[in-house]
């Protein structure tokens, strides 16, 4: 079917559905050939030693380094236009090791006659590949709802949700390398245990690489109840991606603990809600059960039970870092199931749009890590001068 907003020539069904499955078949080809060019270069890194930034476990003369993270931006043309490119340029006269985005490339809604992308067009993405590439320090993307799994929104284009993952699997995704100007190699999850339109993939969106005796992760975890509500969703591919997700968070810790990493990271979009403040919008659950309480569908509970398993065992800090709740935020709300506070869980969440205040919001995190330090992360918010306009300024 033409897509919502499609101002096409009439065709016929036969067609209409012939280009339906040709663009399925290149689409599937495109996955395939990515899996096989990054099983390749993982080889070839694997035979010269560059195995996902390796450092050997041994971090004794690695010093304290920096990295910066943001996401849920740009929103609005003036964001496009300036904020992101002012954003960039302010994390570009810093020396960051790597950047992160922590997904949400548009707002959740299109909007009428914005001159930059704002719906899920291939130009959307093209100009998210421009902002990653013009950033100096590797650059790491994970995937946010509103630029895949809220795609099938009217107001979005109406596209098919898991045809615009396996667009960004295809073109932020393809090599075992981040974006940027320069690279980072990483390890990637090539089980075929995630969905895209032809069947099950690979999800090779999931990254993971150690730096200075830290082992950081990226995770496909989504708002809009993690594809179970919203326009169209879809259990199936929800419970594919939610297994590898555990599966690759798992391997996570067992990695880190094999590299005696001193603390992990991980990045993802969602905001799964930990208690029953409901802060921002985020899910009602019971802390200690970590079940939802609001009869809304949970696509967190059974992530977050196996995180917390994990997080209890290991003897390091564990940063989770998420967007989603545009509330820049560094707490700790992880409790166990007899109510004592986690205490080696710090949850983090990034800088994020807030369209009434045009680019005065679009501001970034810079995390100093030092392994040799009790806490590992410190967290500095960058209120990007260039961004600060006057008359809201106190």
């Amino acid at each position: 079917m033409p897509r919502t907003g499609c101002a096409c020539p009439e065709n016929s069904e036969d067609s209409n559905t012939m280009k339906t499955e040709s663009r399925k078949w290149l689409l599937a080809a495109l996955a395939v050939l990515a899996i096989v060019t990054i099983a390749v270069k993982l080889t070839e890194a694997r035979a010269d030693g560059r195995d996902g930034g390796r450092d050997g476990g041994d971090h004794e003369d690695f010093g304290p380094y920096a990295i910066g993270l943001w996401g849920d931006m740009p929103y609005s043309d003036q964001q496009a236009l300036t904020g992101v490119p002012n954003l960039i340029a302010d994390m570009n006269s810093q020396n960051l090791a790597f950047t992160a985005h922590d997904g949400d490339l548009k707002a959740g809604n299109g909007t009428a006659g914005s001159v930059t992308p704002t719906i899920c067009s291939d130009a959307l993405y093209v100009q998210a590949l421009g902002f990653f590439n013009s950033l100096r320090a590797p650059a790491i993307f994970t995937p946010g709802d509103n630029d895949w799994t809220d795609c099938d929104r009217a107001k979005n284009g109406g596209f098919p949700s898991l045809e615009r993952l396996d667009h960004e699997r295809a073109l932020f995704f393809s090599t075992p390398f981040s974006l940027g100007q320069h690279r980072l190699f990483q390890e990637v999850q090539l089980d075929k245990t995630c969905l895209g339109v032809s069947g099950p993939t690979a999800c090779v969106e999931n990254r993971r690489w150690t730096l200075g005796g830290v082992t950081y992760a990226t995770l496909n975890i989504q708002g809009s109840c993690n594809n179970l509500c919203d326009t169209n969703p879809d259990p199936a591919e929800y419970a594919a991606r939610n297994a590898a997700d555990i599966e690759w968070m798992q391997q996570t810790f067992d990695e880190a603990t094999r590299r005696h990493s001193v603390a992990i990271m991980f990045i993802s979009q969602a905001d799964p809600g930990f208690d029953m403040a409901g802060s921002q919008g985020a899910p009602l659950r019971d802390p200690n059960t970590l079940v939802e309480n609001d009869n809304l569908p949970d696509g967190f509970h059974d992530f977050l039970v196996a995180l917390r398993t994990e997080v209890v065992g290991f003897p390091g800090q564990v940063a989770y870092v998420h967007g989603d709740s545009h509330y820049f935020r560094v707490d700790k709300p992880l409790f166990n199931s007899q109510g004592f506070e986690i205490q080696n869980f710090t949850r983090v969440e990034t800088f994020g749009d807030h369209q009434e205040a045009g680019n005065n919001g679009v501001n970034w995190l810079k995390v100093t890590v030092d392994p040799h330090s009790r806490e590992i992360f410190s967290y500095q918010p960058q209120l990007v001068p260039a961004n600060k306009t006057a008359d809201l300024q106190p």
